[in-house]
């Protein structure tokens, strides 16, 4: 099983020199990444957002300076917002990626978990779904064919056009992200994709049955499901000792969940809410390496998952504890995790 990192590449959105804060953040962003890959982790992911509390609205850039600063890492958005991009121009920016890379770049596509991008470049949300639907369609179009021809109702017809430049990968990896909506998966099994399925609250177990149905999809589209590779990409963190590690994400996380919170009609979260929720059954991964390698395991027996991602930096958390809990991951919890697989469940 792969194990990764994403984040958001949050800021402070009340920064008073925005310039500076997204300065500093892309730095140690890009030291974060350096870290990862030098401690033997398999994967980061970027997400795009267009909000002054993340930073990343263009995760192709920021991944490519990663590209030349890494070795061996896989780099992929986390997720790009497919609905309001053009799929040629996403295409065009992960292979050259790609080629800077020596081929490990990868797309992880999905509807976005906020509706910022839509009126910023001129969709109408009413077109939310038939927006996603084709610009997926096409782009798998041009990661099957250097010269595309295409028509649908979100942009106007590509008639015999080649797509350039083309990747070191062929196909260039493609994954399909999604929150929890059942016919999401079972388009990506049908279409057999990839899939990731974001887990950032309630107990993960209910969440079982989406990849049920993302394989049972598959086979009825007669693909071999044994040959799909699946995602969940989950909050937590890593440090010392589990009061360290708990004590030091509890504020950032509840920072963050409590502003989405209050955009979206949650309830504030707790302390007391937060520790439920780090216990073997709830949502976060945080604690010590061993006890957040045994949940990574716990959890993989659970959905059967080929790749486990990682969201450390969230909200506020301190570069300095960020880049402590990628050491302990890579060089203690990956060694553990990866012991704990049989060879065949390792390399699924």
């Amino acid at each position: 099983m792969e194990l990764g990192l994403y984040t958001f590449a949050d800021v402070d959105p009340n920064a008073a020199n925005k310039g500076a804060e997204a300065k500093r953040r892309v730095d140690d962003l890009l030291e974060e990444i350096q870290l990862a890959d030098e401690v033997g982790l398999d994967v980061f992911g970027l997400g795009e957002h267009h909000r002054p509390d993340y930073m990343a609205s263009s995760p192709s850039t920021i991944l490519a300076a990663a590209a030349v600063k890494t070795k061996n890492i896989r780099l992929t958005s986390a997720v790009t917002v497919l609905s309001s991009d053009d799929p040629v121009r996403v295409f065009q920016q992960f292979a050259t990626v790609d080629l800077l890379s020596n081929g490990r770049a990868e797309i992880m596509a999905g509807r976005g978990s906020f509706i910022e991008s839509f009126p910023l470049f001129g969709y109408d949300l009413e077109d939310y779904d038939l927006l996603f639907a084709e610009k997926l369609q096409l782009l798998g179009e041009i990661r099957e064919n250097e010269v595309v021809t295409w028509e649908g109702e979100t942009r106007k017809p590509i008639a015999g056009r080649g797509v350039y430049p083309r990747p070191l990968q062929d196909p260039l990896p493609l994954w399909i992200a999604i929150g929890g909506t059942p016919q999401s998966a079972a388009r990506a099994g049908y279409l057999g994709l990839p899939l990731a399925l974001a887990i950032i609250g309630g107990e993960p177990r209910r969440f079982a049955p989406l990849f049920d149905l993302y394989r049972q999809s598959a086979t009825k589209a007669g693909l071999d499901p044994k040959t799909l590779k699946s995602s969940i990409n989950v909050h937590g963190f890593v440090a010392d000792t589990t009061e360290k590690a708990a004590d030091t994400f509890y504020e950032p996380q509840a920072i963050v969940m409590n502003r989405i919170g209050r955009e979206r009609g949650w309830g504030p979260t707790s302390r007391a809410h937060f520790d439920m929720s780090r216990g073997p059954e709830g949502a976060l991964f945080v604690g010590d390496p061993e006890t957040v390698a045994e949940k990574i395991v716990a959890n993989h027996k659970l959905f059967g998952n080929t790749r486990f991602m990682l969201q450390m930096a969230i909200g506020p958390m301190p570069h300095k504890d960020i880049m402590r809990g990628i050491e302990l991951y890579g060089t203690k919890v990956a060694p553990l995790v990866r012991k704990a697989l049989t060879p065949s469940e390792a390399g699924a």
